[in-house]
């Protein structure tokens, strides 16, 4: 298990900032904007504060603000510059580094604060397609290059599946559309990043589909049961991790003979474990869609 990172190198702000280390390393020296701590070997290294302080110089930059105006501000000025700006415009901007550094600081406070924020803007399928899926995809970026650590992941995770499950909650006191499709959403096997099977849970409750959330580790042969009490099912699938490349042709020959073949069935799938797949294997009944957005479009 990787440790719990409170102090970044300079490649680490690169990752989480956007912003060059050949760019962040100019403003230090030009406008002593960081103070980095130094080692005997003079590599850099930066706290939390200092990873705060650059996502909002670099809100502000973003936003119109010169680097030298930005130098001649305090740390505090900064930070209410940014405020400012941020209810006026660019909110999205603003909350997606808030979200950022509320899972740098484990701190679920700023998390429900910003949240609250965007709720007063946006509706949660905006908040959702906007800010939280994009952050999704950043942090998966920011884990493979070990620059956060499993536990800052869960943390947030953990977060933006409550307020999905919150709004699945309210759609599910409603009755489903008289004579409507059976969806049947389930993960394989190991499989259990569930965020994006959620979201298309909620998108169909939303539509009045009646559903079946299996969720997480689910075996192939589990799924004949529900053959044997409804007539038509769309199965719906989100694969991340599992299966590998080299067992998806199987996998999916294995759900087309136990579930689909000799049915009225059909499967949707979506996922970037399904990126560089030959569509020409795809076994009929069986669709896949290279994003979240395409399938949930298709509804």
């Amino acid at each position: 298990m990787k440790t719990i990172k409170t102090v970044f190198s300079i490649k680490d702000l690169e990752h989480l900032t956007g912003i060059k280390a050949h760019t962040i390393r100019i403003w230090e020296k030009r406008y002593n904007l960081l103070e980095p701590e130094r080692s005997k070997t003079n590599i850099r290294s930066y706290n939390l504060r200092n990873m705060q302080k650059l996502l909002n110089i670099n809100f502000l930059n973003t936003n119109g603000f010169k680097i030298s105006k930005i130098a001649a501000l305090d740390e505090n000025e900064i930070a209410t510059k940014v405020r400012e700006l941020s209810i006026l415009e660019n909110m999205e901007h603003h909350s997606f580094n808030a979200f950022k550094l509320s899972m740098l600081n484990f701190n679920h406070q700023l998390f429900y604060k910003t949240y609250n924020e965007l709720l007063e803007e946006k509706s949660f399928r905006e908040i959702f397609n906007d800010i939280f899926f994009p952050l999704m995809i950043n942090i998966d970026l920011l884990w493979q290059t070990q620059t956060i650590s499993p536990a800052h992941e869960q943390f947030i995770t953990s977060h933006i599946r409550q307020k999905i499950l919150i709004h699945i909650e309210r759609l599910q006191s409603m009755n489903p559309r008289p004579e409507t499709k059976t969806f049947v959403l389930f993960l394989p096997l190991e499989e259990v990043n569930d965020i994006g099977l959620l979201y298309i849970n909620y998108e169909l409750l939303s539509k009045g589909y009646h559903t079946i959330y299996l969720g997480e580790n689910i075996p192939t042969e589990n799924l004949k049961q529900l053959n044997n009490i409804y007539k038509e099912i769309t199965y719906v699938s989100y694969f991340t991790e599992i299966p590998n490349m080299k067992n998806l042709s199987g996998y999916l020959d294995e759900i087309y003979e136990t579930s689909l073949k000799n049915t009225s069935n059909t499967m949707l799938i979506t996922g970037k474990r399904l990126k560089g797949f030959e569509v020409e294997n795809l076994p009929e009944k069986i669709t896949i869609y290279n994003s979240l957005d395409n399938l949930v479009k298709d509804l």
